[in-house]
């Protein structure tokens, strides 16, 4: 494994730890309060998109690792933090 995929392996779990830490705090802090979500493409691995892009209609079908038009939901403004993320902006109307 090169560099590079060591690093976005380490981050994305990094992430997920985060993710999964956080929204139990939130949940716990405020049962009725709502996580406000965004979406974020460059950074999913093959077969781990959320859903739709690149002619195809479902999630976990992304073929390549770190394809710009693959997106995931994350927690609003972890995108940012991670390299190589962008915020997909959400389509108003």
């Amino acid at each position: 494994m090169n560099m590079n995929k060591q690093v976005m392996a380490a981050a994305l779990m990094a992430l997920g730890m985060a993710a999964t830490s956080g929204a139990l705090y939130a949940a716990d802090d405020a049962k009725d309060a709502k996580v406000e979500m965004e979406k974020c493409s460059g950074i999913v691995k093959a077969g781990m998109n959320d859903c739709g892009a690149n002619g195809h209609a479902c999630a976990g079908q992304a073929k390549v690792d770190s394809d710009a038009a693959e997106w995931i939901k994350l927690p609003k403004g972890t995108c940012e933090k991670i390299m190589g993320g962008v915020v997909v902006e959400e389509k108003k109307g």
